[in-house]
């Protein structure tokens, strides 16, 4: 990922590049600036101050868009890897808590010292930590309520994980198609904002699955359904509140971006921005040597 400014995930072997957004917080004003500040044709300099403002509307409409395709593609990857990380390397990580337990009660019942007792306790206490909320309703719960998961096991209906970190290429590209054609940021009224919103909303749903039949199933209802036409764009003061609200929803994607970057999950990301999924499999070897030197410790202590 770059460090040149937060918000935009580069951990994606993305297969065009171009489809990256500007970096920086900045972009929406810049095209604001940009758009009506250069130099104008004769023909350009003839034209409406309003009509110059609707088309700075239209590019700084795109430019959120490929801002928010980028976040959220991955935001899936973080999800996917966070999953995996826990389905994967969890049972290592709890048995590499028991041995440092073990060893720290064997120590302890060696030499008696009640710093080594204390430490035994604390070591012990790891294995078995009292459950917090988080940690009760953990990956049991979403910005909707159940999540996928936890709704098919109380359904009895079977639980269908991530198979890899990052969506197919496919995947990918549909998901792109139609996140540019159905965006709810390209809605000129309420009503068809709501109609989009309910619609990328399953869109991104698909992708978080990887599941390429739906999301073609999901283009073709696309184009099947009405196409409104945009609606003028005459008044002005429209057309710098929507500048505004454009300048803002950049922001606060912007934030949502670094706080992906910056997280624990993240970081591990952008250590293996080709290939994730291999990223996975060089830490549970590292974790399976730690555990056989543990292992090993413990049984020549037991030998003393």
């Amino acid at each position: 990922m770059s460090h040149e400014a937060a918000g935009v995930p580069t951990t994606r072997n993305d297969e065009d590049r171009q489809d990256n957004v500007p970096q920086g917080s900045d972009d929406v004003q810049d095209v604001q600036q940009g758009e009506a500040g250069e130099a104008a044709g004769p023909e350009e300099a003839e034209q409406r101050p309003e009509a110059r403002l609707a088309r700075a509307v239209q590019v700084a409409e795109q430019a959120l868009i490929e801002f928010e395709i980028a976040v959220e593609t991955f935001r899936v990857e973080v999800e996917n890897f966070s999953r995996l990380h826990h389905q994967k390397l969890g049972p290592m990580y709890a048995r590499l808590d028991e041995l440092d337990a073990l060893i720290a009660e064997a120590r302890a019942a060696k030499t008696g010292d009640p710093e080594d007792e204390r430490k035994a306790r604390e070591a012990r206490a790891v294995v078995m930590p009292m459950p917090g909320v988080d940690e009760l309703f953990h990956d049991w719960m979403d910005t909707d309520g159940l999540s996928p998961e936890a709704a098919a096991m109380l359904t009895e209906q079977p639980v269908r994980p991530p198979k890899r970190v990052r969506p197919s290429e496919e995947a990918r590209r549909l998901y792109r198609e139609l996140a540019r054609k159905a965006h709810p940021d390209l809605a000129q009224d309420e009503v068809e904002r709501q109609r989009r919103d309910e619609f990328i909303a399953r869109v991104n749903a698909a992708y978080g699955r990887g599941d390429v039949e739906l999301l073609k199933e999901l283009v073709a209802e696309w184009e099947a359904g009405p196409v409104q036409p945009p609606a003028p764009l005459s008044e002005s003061e429209e057309l710098y509140a929507r500048l505004e609200w454009l300048s803002r929803r950049k922001e606060l994607l912007t934030v949502l971006a670094k706080e992906l970057e910056d997280g624990a999950i993240g970081s591990m990301l952008r250590m293996a921005p080709d290939d994730p999924d291999q990223l996975l499999e060089d830490i549970a070897e590292q974790l399976l040597g730690e555990v056989s030197r543990r292992e090993a410790e413990l049984a020549e202590m037991a030998q003393q």
